[in-house]
């Protein structure tokens, strides 16, 4: 294994330190417990928007702590939840008389975590689950998992709660955000977590999981290397089959890269994705590009499509100001 650390115990706080240096001007950094909260003050009554989750994703969820989105993030350990201490903690600082709402990606220990730091919290708060992952039926037994439409969900929501919108209802709005939602990966290698020292996963170097977790988790199957236009009619016919879009509908597009998959090949699955829609009637009116929701150095990408109407599309282009997304400020 080869990785730039100091030392296994020590990097998510040096990572951390560094993260909070190079953004000094969005956010600060609180060691005990460990959370990342935005500096600049907000409006009185504004309903405050907390996620988390387990290191390893960046730039979800840190990346995504300032204006216009998340008030603070609760980072774990690599692929594990943060603890309910680090959430009641991060809520305590930033609740400003408009209650607390939390954002949780459908993992059993994020949800029972955040769920612990509710009933404790003595303030108004809600929880929100994001569940925007198609590679499994809505009747699993678990749910579906919350992936790269967590990013989605807390950009609209917080447009939302930074122009003045009530508990209920940035929790209403996110629900419906994450309804029209879906997302479906693929993987082309596994990842390192630095601890194990090795890949997490065994997969052929001609095959590809598709449907894959963002921690490496199986998906719907794992099959043969195809070629990139394969590869998206796959995972698109079965977003496009959850989403039923209809005909003229508008859409965002997201594309997001899992680590160690290069914007040349990023960009070429946009095209072939949008290409994809537009066949079928879609407007894609919005796009993203990126490494959003990543898996530490997993090669492979993930496709999110969300539905838009006049307000969603306009919460979407509401200013925002973080580290790893910002526009309109």
């Amino acid at each position: 294994m080869k990785k730039l650390i100091n030392n296994i115990d020590t990097l998510l706080d040096e990572s951390l330190n560094g993260f909070t240096k190079a953004h000094a001007d969005i956010i600060q950094f609180n060691t005990q417990p460990h959370f990342i909260q935005r500096i600049k003050p907000t409006a009185a009554g504004k309903v405050a928007l907390i996620s988390g989750g387990g290191s390893g994703h960046e730039p979800l969820h840190s990346g995504f702590v300032g204006a216009g989105m998340l008030d603070a993030a609760c980072p774990g350990q690599v692929f594990t939840s943060p603890t309910p201490d680090q959430m009641l903690a991060a809520a305590q600082a930033v609740e400003n008389g408009g209650g607390v709402l939390f954002i949780v990606k459908n993992y059993a220990g994020d949800v029972m975590n955040f769920e612990i730091a509710a009933e404790m919290l003595d303030c108004p708060c809600e929880s929100l689950l994001v569940s925007d992952d198609v590679s499994f039926p809505k009747s699993h037994s678990t749910g579906r998992r919350g992936v790269a439409g967590t990013l989605i969900v807390e950009k609209i929501v917080g447009a939302a709660a930074e122009n003045g919108a009530d508990l209920a209802s940035c929790k209403a709005l996110g629900e419906r955000v994450n309804q029209v939602t879906a997302s479906m990966g693929v993987a082309l290698s596994s990842c390192t977590v630095p601890a194990l020292g090795k890949p997490t996963f065994d997969i052929g170097d001609n095959e590809i999981e598709m449907g894959v977790g963002i921690h490496g988790e199986r998906g719907r199957e794992r099959i043969a290397m195809s070629s990139a236009s394969e590869i998206v009619d796959y995972l698109a016919s079965a977003i496009d089959e959850d989403l039923k879009p209809q005909k003229g509908q508008t859409a965002l597009l997201h594309i997001n890269g899992f680590g160690a998959t290069p914007l040349m090949e990023l960009h070429l699955i946009y095209g072939l994705a949008a290409q994809f829609w537009e066949q079928r009637g879609i407007i894609i009116s919005r796009s993203l590009v990126g490494n959003y929701t990543t898996s530490l150095d997993m090669a492979g990408c993930s496709i999110t499509l969300s539905l838009l109407d006049d307000e969603l599309l306009r919460l979407w282009d509401a200013p925002v100001h973080t580290a790893a997304l910002r526009w309109g400020c």
